[in-house]
Order: C-alpha cells, then sequence, then structure tokens
C-alpha cells in the first residue's frame, strides 16, 4: 500500500506541466482585421493570430494599422483555477517537487485577457493627412535641378 501512494505522488507530481503545459495559445483579434501586432516578448503578427507564449510571463502588446489610432494592452499571467486545482493536487499527494516544478514553469497560470479583442479607431482626417506626410519619404532633388537664388 506504501509503494502505491509513493508511486502515485511521484506520477502525479508536476500535474499541470503535464496536462497544461507550460506554454498556451494567444488570440488577438482586431476589427477591423489585418492589423500589425508586435508584442514586447519579440514575437509578431498580424489579426486575426494566435501565438504559443508562454505562460509565466507577463507581456505588453501593441496593435498598428495604417488610418487607426495605435492600442497598447497589458497582458498579466495569473493562476488559473484548472492551475491552482493542479497544484493543490501535488502538495497534497506529497508531491512538493512537483509543485515547484509546477509554479516555476509558470503551468498552473494563464495569460489574460485571452483572447484580446480590440476595436480600432478610426483617425481623424487632420491627423490621417499629418500620419501620412510623416511617413511619405522626404523629396530629393534631382541631378538637373538647380538651386534656386
Amino acid at each position: 500500500m506504501l509503494c502505491g501512494l509513493a508511486a502515485a505522488a511521484v506520477s502525479l507530481s508536476a500535474c499541470a506541466t503535464v496536462t497544461r503545459g507550460t506554454k498556451q495559445a494567444f488570440v488577438v483579434e482586431s476589427d477591423p482585421v489585418g492589423a500589425d501586432v508586435t508584442m514586447s516578448n519579440g514575437m509578431t503578427c498580424k489579426t486575426p493570430c494566435a501565438l504559443k507564449v508562454k505562460r509565466k510571463d507577463a507581456f505588453v502588446v501593441k496593435i498598428n494599422k495604417p488610418g487607426y489610432e495605435p492600442v497598447e494592452a497589458n497582458i498579466q499571467s495569473q493562476m488559473s483555477g484548472a492551475g491552482g486545482a493542479a497544484l493543490a493536487g501535488n502538495v497534497i499527494l506529497g508531491g512538493l517537487i512537483g509543485a515547484g516544478v509546477d509554479a516555476a514553469t509558470g503551468a498552473t497560470k494563464e495569460l489574460k485577457p485571452n483572447p484580446l479583442k480590440v476595436v480600432l479607431t478610426p483617425l481623424s482626417p487632420a491627423a490621417a493627412a499629418a500620419a501620412a506626410s510623416a511617413t511619405a519619404p522626404a523629396s530629393v532633388p534631382s541631378a538637373g535641378d538647380s538651386p534656386k537664388r
């Protein structure tokens, strides 16, 4: 009987790491679609998109689309209900090593908000014109042009 309990404790250690994994799909949606997404962890995509990211790391998402106000959102890493249950199971069954692994890898956490849904606001006509002129290439005089005096 004691051997059975010991085997169960060892086999169930790091339950969340095994059952949930250390990464999760993070989804970004925008209205309108086709916005550029840049995350502080270096990942990029174009909406709508889903990226596999570590559960344990919080990050910042920047969403840009020409003609629209840019949006920035903070994504938090929080203890999830399922992750908390797995962590408690580790502690109850004596899997302190497993509990430590789950906590260290972030398997007990989840990213919020997920999915991240944003509605982009169109720029005002004056702001759109200013943004367009700021990104337009500067004119360079051609070889045939002579400076005016």
